[in-house]
């Protein structure tokens, strides 16, 4: 396959990245409408940076993630559920994978992979940390497979209808 990983504009790609998120997460309009402003803000951050995954000259897949900051809404809610199983240290000198999407037509390709791992080998911080929605599921075994482990488990997220696992892992992440 004819696949590039490199940096992506996200600001300037939003759109593209959002379609494939959206076929990934089965997404409706209306929710990538609320995530094209939330991926505009998060892009804003300090340290906030993105890959793509193209194929042919098409995104297929894309990352982005940030150090971690207890300040942040994703940190104020998982806070509680971390500091409930003494892992709450876990958002300090972290880089969070705030999202990681493949298009469905190119996952178990090891694209998910190659993505989550390019961006963490350039983190300063010493630990990653992640959500995924709490269920077993390809992704869960990815991060797995990776090191992470359940730091947490049933995070209720406002608005979203199924619970997530909030999962660590030291860096650089396990190969296999």
């Amino acid at each position: 396959m004819d696949l590039v990983i490199g940096p992506l504009d996200l600001a300037a790609h939003v759109d593209e990245a959002l379609a494939v998120q959206a076929l990934a997460f089965g997404l409706g309009p209306d929710e990538v409408a609320v995530r094209r402003q939330i991926v505009q803000r998060h892009m804003q951050y300090q340290g906030a940076r993105a890959l793509g995954a193209t194929s042919r000259g098409r995104l297929v897949g894309f990352v982005y993630g940030m150090p971690n900051s207890r300040t942040h809404w994703w940190s104020t809610v998982v806070e509680p559920y971390l500091r409930a199983g003494g892992n709450d240290f876990w958002l300090d000198d972290s880089f969070v994978i705030t999202e990681l999407h493949v298009h469905p037509g190119h996952q178990n390709r090891g694209i998910g992979r190659r993505l989550i791992t390019t961006i963490t080998d350039t983190a300063a911080e010493p630990r990653s940390i992640l959500s995924a929605i709490d269920t077993d599921s390809p992704a869960r075994g990815l991060y797995h497979s990776l090191g992470y482990v359940d730091l947490a488990r049933q995070v209720h997220f406002p608005s979203a209808p199924r619970p997530y696992a909030v999962m660590g892992a030291p860096l650089p992440l396990r190969r296999r």
